[in-house]
C-alpha cells in the first residue's frame, strides 16, 4: 500500500516569533508560533515542524516552554529542532511534548550522537535535518551547511544522508538552502539523489511557491512536503496542496 504524502507547515522561530526570509536572511515576522500551530492543526496539516533557527548559531537550547505550549495546542505530530546536541536534549524535548526531534549541527559535530539517540528512543523519533546546497567539488554536487546555511560543513550531502541513516536516523528533512524562501520550486534533483541512497522517509523542504511545486517534489520521490511562507502568508492553503497532490495521483490524508 502506498503511504499518503504528508503536508507539513514549518514554523521557523527566532526570538519567540515565527519568521520567514529568503535563504534564512531578511527575516519577516509571520506571527505567534502557538497561534499558527493551532490554525494549521484546524486546517488539516498532517504534522508540524518547529525549528528554532537561531539556536545553534547562538549556542543555546530550544525554547522548551514554547514547545510545551505548542504541543498542548495541537493534536498532530510535532517535530522540533534547533540546538539539539545529544540524548539529554532529546529527552527534555520529548518530555515537553515533541513527537520527533530534528538534529543537524549536533550530528555533524558528533556523528555518534545519532546512534545514541536512536538506541535510547528509537529511530522513529530521530529526524536528520539536512540543510544542503549545490556545491562544486562535491562528488554528488551537493554540500552540507550548518548554522542556518551560513557555514559549509565540508561534507557531501548525499554521502552524509546515507551515513546518518546507517547510524540510526529514521527520517530526513531535506532543505535546499539555494531554494529556501524563493518560491521558485523544490530542488527535485537533490530530492531524487537522496532517495536513491536511503530507505527512510524524506521530507522535501525549500522553494515551494505553487501547488505544482509540491506535486513535482512528490514525483521526485518525497514522502512528505514542507513549506513555510506560502502557508504563513496565505498564498496557498493546506487543502489546496492536498487537492493538487490528489489530482496528480498521490494519496493524501
Amino acid at each position: 500500500m502506498t503511504l499518503a504524502i504528508r503536508v507539513i507547515p514549518c514554523l521557523d522561530v527566532h526570538d519567540g516569533r515565527v519568521v520567514k526570509g529568503v535563504n534564512f536572511l531578511n527575516l519577516r515576522d509571520a506571527g505567534d508560533p502557538v497561534e499558527l500551530a493551532a490554525t494549521y492543526g484546524e486546517q488539516g496539516a498532517d504534522e508540524l515542524v518547529f525549528l528554532d533557527i537561531s539556536a545553534s548559531a547562538q549556542g543555546r537550547a530550544t525554547t522548551y516552554d514554547m514547545v510545551r505550549r505548542t504541543a498542548e495546542t495541537v493534536f498532530i505530530p510535532l517535530a522540533v529542532g534547533g540546538g539539539v546536541r545529544g540524548v539529554e536534549d532529546v529527552d527534555r524535548l520529548l518530555r515537553s511534548g515533541a513527537d520527533k526531534i530534528g538534529i543537524n549541527t549536533g550530528a555533524i559535530e558528533r556523528p555518534a550522537a545519532i546512534g545514541e539517540i536512536a538506541q535510547r528512543f528509537g529511530n522513529q523519533v530521530l529526524v536528520l535535518s539536512l540543510d544542503a546546497r549545490r556545491e562544486a567539488g562535491r562528488p554528488s554536487g551537493f554540500g552540507v551547511t550548518t548554522h542556518g546555511g551560513r557555514r559549509a560543513a565540508g561534507l557531501d550531502a548525499i554521502a552524509w544522508a546515507k551515513e546518518a541513516v546507517e547510524r540510526g536516523a529514521g527520517e530526513i528533512l531535506l532543505n535546499s538552502m539555494d531554494a529556501d524562501g524563493t518560491t521558485d520550486g523544490f530542488d527535485v534533483d537533490m530530492i531524487a539523489a537522496v532517495k536513491e541512497v536511503v530507505d527512510v522517509p524524506v521530507i522535501a523542504s525549500g522553494g515551494a511557491g505553487t501547488v505544482q511545486h509540491f506535486v513535482e517534489a512528490a514525483q521526485a520521490g518525497a514522502d512528505a512536503v514542507l513549506a513555510a511562507s506560502v502557508f504563513h502568508y496565505g498564498t496557498l492553503s493546506i487543502a489546496e496542496v492536498k487537492q493538487g497532490l490528489s489530482e496528480a495521483g498521490f494519496p493524501v490524508r
